[in-house]
């Protein structure tokens, strides 16, 4: 993902994780289109293809909002959420319909439903639908354009302040550039070459262990008697996670 894309206002839990969407749709070009889009903007997507499996996906992975097929082949989208709801009552839902008359609207919404979108639908509007329902319910927190966020460590890009779990932690320069980087792709593997390329700016091999000694001075300060983030994975090169993962 870009610079750009990574600096815009990112939504995540309060406590620094991905937001989490279950969609529930038997289209599965819905739900591969639904799951693209959310995964761009850096949430952790669930899918379903029916009433059965939507309450099953909802259990074990307690979503933060649900995006969910009025029409479904077992049961409707009122009686999903009905079920869903016995278990996690707040949970905000949005139901897509084919349907578009007026009592179906205020049927669902009357009936728990927050929201309401009618196929064909924009991509974009569902996106900043969802974004605004996950402000209002509170299981979000917006990071600022300045902030790159990876579990409970903290980066400013503006101040140069770094921070895990509240507890400050100082960097040197180059200790700061290298932390970026890996902040700026969460959970991606990346190699010593691509490290060197982008923190140091050569790519030739010689120079590798350099990048071996910074990791390990990273380390000593962003895990230091903590659960670890920064992870080796032997040949491949390093990933930076949250600890939870």
């Amino acid at each position: 993902m870009s610079t750009q894309a990574q600096r815009k206002e990112s939504l995540t839990r309060p406590d620094g994780t991905r937001i989490r969407i279950l969609t529930v749709d038997d289209e599965s070009s819905i739900t591969e289109l639904l799951s693209m889009a959310m995964r761009y903007e850096g949430w952790e997507v669930f899918s379903a293809s029916s009433g059965l499996t939507a309450v099953k996906a909802a259990r074990e992975a307690r979503p933060d909002a649900i995006v969910l097929d009025m029409m479904l082949p077992d049961f409707d989208g009122l009686e999903v959420m009905r079920r869903i709801r016995t278990e996690t009552p707040d949970v905000p839902v949005i139901f897509l319909t084919a349907k578009d008359a007026l009592d179906d609207r205020i049927g669902g919404l009357t009936a728990g439903g927050d929201d309401y979108v009618t196929k064909p639908f924009s991509l974009e509007e569902l996106i900043a639908r969802l974004r605004g329902l996950l402000r209002r319910s509170g299981a979000t927190t917006a990071a600022s354009e300045s902030q790159l966020i990876v579990g409970d460590l903290i980066l400013d890009e503006d101040s140069h302040e770094v921070s895990r779990a509240g507890d400050p932690i100082n960097l040197t320069a180059t200790e700061f550039e290298l932390l970026r980087f890996m902040m700026r792709n969460p959970r991606r593997v990346l190699s010593k070459a691509q490290i060197l390329d982008r923190v140091w700016n050569y790519d030739f091999g010689g120079q590798a262990n350099v990048v071996e000694l910074y990791i390990s001075y990273l380390r000593k300060k962003v895990d230091a008697n903590r659960q670890p983030m920064i992870h080796t994975l032997r040949g491949a090169g390093y990933v930076l996670k949250p600890a939870s993962e």
